[in-house]
């Protein structure tokens, strides 16, 4: 099973702190914005996304059809394929996508520990 790029969004409490944090370990931004209280970082091949005031907990994060450089990545697994084999391996959504649907779209569910897994497909 691709499950496309992988990332993990971390909710802080402090973005300009967790930036100058992460600047010190190699990261630097390349999406995002300050104003609206979220950055995407990467060193390499890691990537971090700092998210404050907008979800609780961290959260590991799968973009179908991107790979690590968020290029489009072609063929890849449609979401709704994803989905539709993590249902068959019994594993239950907290918010699905609907089968019908098309483009973008995002589901979410959780490990036996209660951490958040978003697949988070953009096209």
């Amino acid at each position: 099973m691709n499950l496309g790029a992988f990332s993990i969004s971390l909710a802080v409490r402090d973005l300009a702190a967790s930036r100058a944090f992460y600047a010190a370990l190699g990261f630097h931004p390349v999406a995002g914005a300050d104003a609206e209280n979220w950055l995407i970082l990467r060193n390499g091949q890691h990537v971090i996304g700092l998210f404050q005031g907008m979800f609780e907990g961290n959260i590991l994060t799968f973009n179908p059809g991107w790979d690590q450089e968020s290029r489009e990545t072609d063929p890849f697994t449609d979401i709704r394929d994803l989905q539709a084999a993590l249902r068959a391996q019994g594993l239950q959504m907290e918010a699905e996508v609907p089968p019908d649907s098309t483009g973008p779209a995002n589901l979410l569910l959780r490990d036996p520990d209660g951490n958040a897994i978003l697949i988070d497909q953009h096209r």
